[in-house]
């Protein structure tokens, strides 16, 4: 197995010099020299693969839950569980997986999290009903939580300020190519097979990005930096991250933001297929053109506006933005404008989706940035808060039954609007403006 030093993970050009304060003496490259830029190609490509799977595993199933629901016979209500239960595993096992690497570093416990996530995801596609899906998409989403909370650990290990966040948007860039084709992949695989083959292909996926990991991401926290502390330990560190009322509000306001993106994510489906009529093939493509929209505000983030606008002030915008095509969407389906039809609906969705590529990063960036040596802790917190309240809201967009999409139009709004008044009150941006990016010492623990 490869040494887990930063060093000699740096020498064989797996990884990139950091780039903060501080960075590890002994870094044979500087940042821009080629050897660092394709060290930090390829793990912007390792990272980006791992933050890609969580919805590369949530959106290839999406065109297949009205067969799913035909198949196993059970209730929308009861399959879109099996959306829940995954998230649910997901914001758990951030929990536990993050302090442990912490702890004991971020290599193994990834490696570990993937073996699981592999296996899981192969019962998946045997699953001889609704019951067994949900509990082994739990288990797929509790394992599948390390490649989360691990990258932007890895993240937070290497960069710092402005390069966290531009990072952080490249990231984006990667991880948005899964939305754009996973959904187009599950219509194409339905084609030629049942929802049991995507499972299959996502089971082929998770063997092949374990191999990668494996061989190409070596350690990126040194032995000195790790924490020593048991449960208790674990406990207090994330107990001073949650008493950071500047932390806590970045946290709740991306998760969310978050909630409102994962009310679509789970309501399209049969929003776009069963109350427009559309065919599986085109909710891939409307599904695509809004994740599309989301990589390009994105990026848009990350190369334009970081440096030259205030991360706060992005954010702000982009809170707006979604909170007011929330109430758009509100009223045109709630029959205040008539029947709109298909795609005023969809023009309403990309706004909103695409300004999720202002929210999601810079509440991130914000949160991250005020903890440096607790990077593994308040990276499971971010995810655990983002993936608890999505796994909340997952289940409300379908209250009124599946001839309605105001249900998700009302879940929206109120995350929308609620984040927007959690960022205010808490993170009070006119007041911290350059402390909100400075590290609290408590969080250490």
């Amino acid at each position: 197995m490869p040494d887990s030093g930063v060093s000699r993970a740096q020498q064989e050009e797996h990884i990139p010099p950091p780039t903060k304060t501080g960075a590890a003496p002994g870094t044979p490259a500087s940042p821009s020299s080629p050897a660092a830029r394709r060290a930090g190609l390829l793990v912007t490509l390792v990272l980006g693969g791992l933050t890609a799977l969580p919805p590369l595993s949530m959106d290839m199933y999406l065109p297949a839950l009205p067969e799913v629901t035909d198949s196993l016979r059970a209730p929308a209500s009861t399959v879109q569980l099996t959306l829940t239960a995954c998230l649910t595993g997901m914001a758990l096992g951030q929990l536990v997986v993050g302090p442990m690497s912490d702890r004991w570093g971020r290599r193994k416990p990834l490696l570990l999290g993937m073996i699981v996530y592999v296996v899981a995801t192969a019962v998946c596609a045997f699953a001889p009903s609704a019951e067994l899906l949900i509990g082994f998409r739990l288990v797929q989403g509790l394992a599948g939580a390390a490649g989360i909370v691990i990258s932007r650990a890895v993240v937070r290990d290497l960069y710092d300020g402005m390069e966290m966040a531009r990072f952080f948007s490249t990231l984006m860039l990667i991880s948005g190519v899964a939305p754009v084709i996973a959904p187009v992949i599950g219509g194409q695989v339905m084609r030629f097979t049942d929802w049991r083959g995507i499972f299959v292909v996502l089971t082929l996926v998770g063997v092949a990005l374990t191999l990668v990991v494996w061989k190409w991401l070596h350690e990126t926290l040194p032995e000195s930096d790790r924490h020593t502390g048991g449960i208790g330990d674990a406990l207090r560190t994330m107990r001073h991250l949650l008493a950071d009322r500047v932390f806590a509000g970045y946290m709740i306001a991306g998760s969310l933001a978050f909630a409102a993106l994962f009310a679509y994510v789970s309501a399209s489906p049969f929003v776009v297929q069963e109350i427009y009529g559309a065919s599986p093939q085109t909710f891939s493509l409307l599904f695509g053109i809004n994740s599309i929209g989301l990589i390009a505000v994105g990026q848009i983030n990350g190369k334009v506006l970081v440096g030259r606008v205030s991360l706060d002030k992005a954010l702000g915008f982009g809170l707006a933005v979604i909170s007011l095509a929330a109430i758009a969407l509100l009223l045109m389906t709630s029959g205040v404008f008539g029947d709109v039809g298909l795609v005023p609906i969809a023009v309403g969705l990309f706004v909103l989706m695409s300004c999720m590529g202002l929210a999601m990063p810079n509440t991130n960036s914000q949160a991250l940035m005020r903890t440096r040596h607790a990077a593994g802790s308040a990276s499971a917190l971010l995810g655990t808060s983002q993936f608890l309240v999505g796994a909340i809201a997952s289940p409300l967009v379908g209250i009124a039954g599946e001839q309605t999409a105001v249900p998700m139009a009302v879940v929206q709004v109120v995350c929308a609007l609620s984040a927007v008044a959690c960022f205010l009150l808490l993170c009070r941006p006119w007041q911290t403006g350059a402390a909100s990016q400075e590290e609290r010492p408590a969080a250490a623990g």
